[in-house]
């Protein structure tokens, strides 16, 4: 593994008139030359620059570790779960080629991981357990206008059979009425038909039977715009006869040569931190591309939106309960949401939608923030959003502490490829009778797509990176950082990283209180946006100021479980030094979304000569049962190294 610091230390040149002259400059759009680069080498690693905007690194893992960064995990033992798959790589899709890394950052091993499915751009979460629930992927990779060759659409294929499902190979081919043929483009299982017996009150029976259905794509057997068909028709399954024939059918939508859109899977699996291998369980109900998955105060996890099989968005009556106690899916109640919505658990048990989304939908629908009630399905608007129609690309986080309720959304961008952008902030008071966002402070670089905001110990909130533009076209990523205070609801700014991050992006916390950030996917790499970009595998990590403040306080032992509403005593070495404990849920996060990462603060009730007493929330939908970060901080605001502790009910 190679590190460079970012600045690391350099020799202390004839600094004299030569630094004089860059010093001079300093306040100039730029500083040009060898000089003022060594200057500001200097500059950014003393100790003063250091203590006051934090410090970064950047990693260069070695080549056979390096993957393209699209979901990022940290788990219960340190490390990171990295998962690239196909990783917006058509070549290594064709290829079967699907990665996953498991960095330590502390120990700096790596190791790659089986991947069993394509899971780019697939839903995952932390569960009470501290496995990773992981579902959803890639089934097929878009076709933009004008590289679509074959005709295709949507075949929804129908079981009349009571009696036993039906599974049909890739390739199967359905005849239309005129004679051509369309050939399912992956496999499909229909299941059986559901028959229901009636009993009149004369004692006569009937008997119904509602078909099983299951949708497929198909394209055409052959090029050509004379397989182009609008209409809708009844198809014929090639190779069926008898009974089979007549049960056994598919319903054909419009056959075109429109853009194709991604498509989902529905492969869902679990990744097992002590194995450290995914663990297969249940296939969801509906494939999934671009899903959110939400942990919810029973243990529970609810799946929303993505694009399905065919690559049409999800309805909203396909929302998804998945219970890890028993492995198995069920349905949760319907509401519609653009792909990989914000949905933050509050502590009345309600979600809070933010209206943050990562790109797939129309404009005019499931963009309006709000509380969504899940036990009488009901939604209520949360108003007051400046910028309400620049929210795609854009990030929120729940504010520290999670007992404040208030969720803040930061920039954003126009729907689709707009290269529209924006330097709103809102907070959403939850807590309010009413609850409303009221304006924050605009970002300090501007407008800002794909902003990744992590929650540090301080109980501030550190962002980092995003572009001005739909993924950084115009070179327009923005190598600034900067440190939200809600005591105060203002930014400071932060040691400006190296590396551009914008779409495909994260960011997350480690247990010593430094940030990783990983990814980048730029559509190009020149201003005028004719050299197609590489994607970022370049890791950097962020120090905060925090860290340069001396000697850190010292959570010297803690116990690894604790349940909901009870005690713990935690050993310090200076129990008079701590004055805030919180416990910090570790972050699951892709295209800068993060929904998990959450700080619960602990109320101090006892302290001894070797340690302090902590309570702990009673309220499940605050501090939802799993695995945390304990943090102790002193009154500078420097942390403690984290213990994991294991919330239970």
């Amino acid at each position: 593994m190679k590190i460079r610091h970012t600045g690391g230390r350099t020799k202390r040149y004839a600094l004299g008139s030569t630094v004089a002259l860059v010093v001079a400059g300093m306040n100039a759009p730029a500083v040009l030359g060898f000089a003022g680069d060594q200057y500001h080498h200097y500059v950014i690693n003393r100790p003063g620059y250091k203590a006051e905007y934090g410090h970064w690194q950047t990693l260069e893992l070695p080549t056979r570790f390096r993957v393209n960064a699209v979901h990022a995990t940290l788990l219960r033992t340190g490390k990171i779960l990295i998962v690239a798959g196909s990783g917006n790589d058509q070549q290594a899709f064709d290829a079967g080629t699907f990665k996953t890394l498991l960095w330590d950052p502390v120990k700096s091993t790596y190791k790659l991981i089986p991947t069993p499915v394509d899971m780019f751009c697939g839903g995952h979460t932390s569960l009470p357990d501290g496995k990773v629930l992981v579902a959803g992927g890639t089934l097929r990779y878009e076709k933009l206008d004008g590289a679509v060759n074959k005709a295709a659409g949507t075949m929804r294929v129908r079981n009349e059979n009571p009696d036993a499902p039906r599974t049909f190979a890739k390739g199967t081919v359905f005849t239309g009425p005129d004679g051509r043929e369309y050939a399912s483009t992956a496999p499909v299982t229909v299941p059986a038909a559901a028959k229901t017996v009636t009993r009149a009150a004369d004692g006569r029976t009937s008997v119904s039977v509602t078909a099983g259905e299951r949708q497929v794509f198909v394209e055409a057997v052959a090029e050509g715009a004379s397989y182009v068909d609008r209409n809708p028709a009844q198809y014929r399954i090639k190779g069926l006869t008898g009974a089979d024939a007549r049960n056994l059918y598919g319903m054909g939508g419009a056959m075109t040569l429109d853009k194709q859109d991604f498509q989902g899977i529905r492969s869902a699996y679990e990744f097992n931190p002590d194995t450290e291998l995914y663990e297969q369980v249940p296939d969801m109900a509906h494939a999934r591309w671009y899903p959110t998955l939400t942990g919810l105060g029973d243990g529970k996890v609810v799946t929303v939106s993505g694009l399905d099989e065919t690559g049409q968005i999800l309805s909203g009556n396909d929302n998804e309960l998945f219970d890890p106690a028993t492995r198995t899916w069920s349905k949760a109640p319907d509401r519609y949401f653009p792909t990989y919505p914000s949905l933050f658990l509050t502590a009345s048990g309600k979600l809070f939608y933010s209206g943050s989304n990562a790109g797939y939908g129309p404009a005019d629908k499931g963009r309006t923030p709000g509380l969504w009630d899940l036990g009488n399905n009901s939604f209520q608007t949360v108003d007051g959003l400046r910028d309400p129609d620049l929210l795609e690309t854009s990030s929120s986080v729940l504010l520290p502490p999670a007992q404040s309720q208030k969720v803040m959304v930061l920039g954003g961008g126009g729907v689709g490829e707009s290269p529209a952008s924006t330097a709103r902030t809102g907070i959403a008071d939850l807590s309010a009778p009413e609850p409303h966002f009221v304006p924050g402070p605009d970002l300090p670089a501007g407008g800002t797509r794909y902003l990744n905001s992590v929650i540090l110990p301080d109980d501030t909130v550190f962002t980092t990176g995003g572009s001005g533009d739909y993924r950084g076209k115009h070179r327009s990523d923005l190598l600034k950082a900067q440190t939200y205070h809600p005591d105060s609801n203002s930014f400071t700014t932060a040691a400006a990283p190296a590396v551009g991050r914008d779409y495909h992006s994260e960011a997350l916390l480690l247990p010593d209180g430094r940030v990783v950030v990983l990814g980048s996917n730029p559509l190009f790499a020149d201003k005028a946006d004719t050299q197609p970009a590489a994607f970022e595998q370049r890791i950097e990590i962020y120090s905060p100021a925090y860290l340069y403040h001396g000697d850190r306080p010292e959570i010297a032992a803690a116990p690894g479980r604790a349940s909901l509403g009870s005690e713990i005593t935690v050993a310090t070495p200076d129990p008079d030094r701590i004055a805030t404990a919180k416990l910090i849920r570790p972050s699951s996060v892709t295209h800068a979304t993060d929904v998990e990462q959450r700080s619960v603060a602990l109320d101090i009730t006892a302290r001894g000569a070797t340690g302090i007493t902590l309570s702990l929330p009673r309220n499940a939908d605050l501090l939802p049962p799993g695995w945390y970060m304990l943090f102790a901080t002193d009154r500078k605001g420097t942390p403690s190294v984290a213990r994991w502790i294991q919330i239970t009910p």
